[in-house]
């Protein structure tokens, strides 16, 4: 196949694009030329700014007809009229890459299927949700077969993963020195992680696949852990001691910490797990790498640029502790009696 990457150095986009080289096709990406490639030797490169819309448009249409166009770096309502302007006769399907946070928090069933409501409980997920009902339209109208791919949080080699407040190396550091942790609640919401080589090969097996047209599929992690658990487990592949966890409410974190919080605020605190049942039946999905050895695998990628190692460790997860118990302390001594 004739395949166009729009994007192509992401985390994503990486394992794809070597997964699709080693199937035989014919790869070019489209991006801005300014990040780190980690692709392999094979894939032609059109360097060039999608947000200059009217070039981003001139340039694919130069470039020609592909069997099938994956576009990873589509964010906001007007680059995807764009996108859909662009490919419009140019390609046999286009496959969004769009996201799980496109879905209403709380959801009304779990695990969420891939028809749950759009909705988005951040400007993020908002965002994607209506990139996804501009090119369901244009699907719709007839211009380009569209197929909708939603990860939830994806990692692997290529980048620092997500803890609690979001990404950086300072909590992973703590995990190893030993060093408290702050995890939010009472641990027990639930999360899902999947490993870009696992996530990659569902973008495979949705190109040039007729089945897929029309439709929006959830590609996750299906190893549904509580907050608890993950913060384990990433010890565990760490190679950290058992961590030790202090247990924060939500609501306490995000007034303290509305800036650091906010990802907790908006997205962590609710259950996210999600039904990938059609996604293995049509895309051949399958979640093979455990998130442990995919944390091993993460963390030998980070120990060799020293990124754990030369973060500050996260000083002020120290204060926030510290403030906690003491309000526990004085918790305690004003409601002394209260439960006799």
């Amino acid at each position: 196949m004739k395949v166009l990457i729009i994007g192509g150095t992401g985390l994503i986009s990486t394992s794809m694009t070597r997964q699709l080289l080693e199937r035989g096709d014919e790869v070019t990406l489209y991006n801005r030329g300014q990040s780190e490639v980690r692709v392999p030797a094979g894939a032609r490169t059109i360097h060039g700014d999608r947000k200059d819309f009217a070039a981003f448009e001139a340039q694919i249409a130069k470039a020609g007809r592909f069997d099938c166009v994956i576009d990873m770096i589509c964010f906001l309502p007007e680059e995807a009229e764009s996108l859909a302007r662009a490919v419009r006769g140019r390609t046999a399907q286009l496959i969004f890459c769009s996201t799980v946070d496109v879905f209403e928090k709380p959801a009304q069933r779990f695990p969420i299927p891939d028809d749950a409501p759009l909705g988005g409980t951040s400007k993020y997920g908002r965002d994607k949700a209506e990139c996804e009902r501009i090119l369901m339209a244009a699907h719709a109208r007839g211009d380009v077969p569209v197929t909708i791919l939603r990860p939830a949080q994806t990692y692997g080699e290529g980048r620092d993963f997500i803890h609690v407040f979001g990404r950086g190396g300072g909590a992973w550091k703590r995990l190893r020195q030993g060093k408290p942790v702050i995890v939010h609640g009472d641990g027990s919401s639930l999360w899902v992680a999947c490993h870009i080589d696992d996530v990659a090969r569902g973008f495979l097996g949705a190109t040039g696949n007729t089945v897929t047209y029309g439709k929006g599929y959830n590609v996750t992690g299906e190893e549904w852990m509580t907050w608890d658990q993950y913060t384990e487990r990433a010890a565990e592949g760490l190679g950290a001691p058992p961590p030790r966890i202090v247990h924060i409410p939500t609501d306490v974190l995000a007034r303290a910490l509305p800036r650091r919080a906010k990802i907790i605020a908006e997205n962590f605190r609710f259950n996210n797990i999600f039904d990938t049942s059609n996604a293995r039946r049509d895309l051949g999905f399958r979640y093979t790498i455990p998130f442990v050895e995919g944390v091993r695998r993460n963390a030998a990628w980070l120990d060799e640029r020293g990124i754990i190692d030369a973060s500050d460790g996260d000083p002020w997860q120290d204060r926030v502790i510290a403030a906690w118990e003491h309000l526990g302390e004085r918790l305690d001594s004003d409601l002394d009696g209260v439960d006799d």
